[in-house]
């Protein structure tokens, strides 16, 4: 039987495609059930999975790796050998890195962005709550948050940088000749839309408003910015109203489909509207973008805005390049110790019965009125044999190879000087 090892794999927008990403996406609501269904029908003993707009990843400790790709594309009903070009696959030492690097966001789209963090914490939360978190997976992303916090005190990997929300707003500026005249609909209600929410605000747009699922959420925003509410179902009839929209929801299945722009184009008499989607899977339809009047971006081109400002913060890099690698040592050397806990354990045990053994018979004799100090004297006698019979006689028994071999360890074990 395979030991199972530490493994990760996935993709993420360095390796795949938004219309790739978004199609391995795990739903919020529908995380629980993944991991338990990867745990109890594949050979893999712990997973956490990281799904996000950038990337789907999907930390385990499994014998056999193949399997768990495979189960990806399988849960997804996708064909595994169409995914196979933009997974990556990271085992042992190189899955620590990796996490490692994440956490610290030197492998975000946004060089040092500080979301990834806590979308690493929702993943560990979901996977504690699925029961799929043990021991080694525990570990590791506790020790990806220790990195992390490391990385973005002692260096200025964080400075200068432009966030997703920061990017949407440069952009609406190059459209519009000023936010101040714009009408702004959020669609959404999580992080992310809060974060473009703050920016926007504080460009004073002529209004805004937001549309969510949950209306008691979409009502919190809206007092906290002084804003209105509209339902998403009377999406049809509100859209041409406004001049900019950003969405950004968990939905499957996109919000927005270009019949229902198509229209509301129409009613606002071709006066051009901006959308920015920051949804994976999306929620926009891409055909919406060939619509004229309509300036459609994704997550992926706002990610080429992101990029400015790089130059300030690459110096930082190799210092935290340095944190990482020393994290990631510290954390092997852990890992690497856990192979020799079944041995020490069952040496412990195996050397606790012998001593149970010989003190009962010990105990025995002095109770029979045996001269104590010959009894001390034979108890430690018959220790020092048994402790010694099963190495010594090992030894006796190996060929002369195999025989140095063990000399160089045992005198190592007990730190003999051998040259005496």
């Amino acid at each position: 039987m395979s030991i199972a090892q530490l493994f990760a794999f996935g993709i993420n927008h360095n390796t795949a495609p938004l219309d790739v990403r978004e199609q391995v996406s795990f739903e919020p609501a529908r995380l629980d059930e993944a991991l338990r269904d990867l745990v109890n029908h594949e050979p893999v003993r712990e997973a956490a999975i990281v799904s996000t707009c950038n990337r789907t990843e999907i930390y385990c400790s499994t014998s056999e790796p193949r399997r768990a790709i495979d189960w990806l594309a399988r849960f997804h009903h996708l064909d595994a050998d169409k995914l196979e070009p933009f997974i990556y696959r990271l085992p042992e030492s190189r899955a620590v890195d990796h996490a490692f690097r994440v956490a610290s966001g030197l492998d975000s789209m946004v060089l040092g962005e500080p979301q990834i963090l806590g979308q690493m914490k929702d993943a560990v939360r979901s996977a504690e709550k699925a029961g799929t978190l043990g021991s080694v997976l525990h570990k590791l992303f506790q020790s990806s948050f220790s990195v992390a916090k490391d990385v973005r005190t002692r260096t200025d990997i964080g400075s200068n940088s432009i966030s997703m929300a920061a990017a949407a707003v440069r952009l609406a500026e190059r459209i519009f000749p000023s936010i101040g005249n714009q009408k702004v609909l959020f669609i959404g209600a999580g992080e992310m839309i809060e974060l473009c929410a703050t920016h926007f605000a504080a460009k004073d747009p002529r209004a805004i408003s937001f549309a969510n699922r949950t209306t008691e959420r979409a009502a919190e925003l809206a007092e906290h910015f002084g804003a209105e509410t509209i339902a998403l179902n009377d999406m049809p009839d509100q859209l041409p109203l406004f001049d900019i929209v950003i969405s950004c929801t968990a939905s499957p299945l996109p919000i927005l489909g270009k019949g229902m722009i198509e229209r509301s184009v129409k009613m606002r008499r071709h006066r051009p509207v901006l959308m920015i989607d920051l949804a994976v899977p999306r929620d926009i339809e891409a055909e919406a973008a060939d619509l004229d009047d309509v300036f459609l971006y994704t997550v992926d081109d706002l990610g080429k805005i992101v990029q400015e400002g790089m130059d300030a913060r690459v110096a930082a890099v190799e210092q935290a390049e340095a944190i990482i690698l020393a994290g990631v040592s510290t954390f092997m050397h852990w890992l690497e110790s856990r192979e020799v806990v079944p041995t020490i354990r069952a040496l412990r045990e195996q050397t606790e019965r012998t001593r149970r053994h010989e003190i009962e018979r010990a105990i025995a004799a002095v109770e029979r009125g045996d001269d104590p100090k010959q009894v001390l004297e034979k108890l430690s006698r018959a220790l020092t044999n048994k402790f010694l019979h099963a190495p010594t006689s090992t030894l006796k028994q190996v060929d002369a190879n195999e025989r140095t071999q063990l000399l160089n360890a045992l005198a190592r074990l007990h730190g003999l000087d051998t040259e005496e």
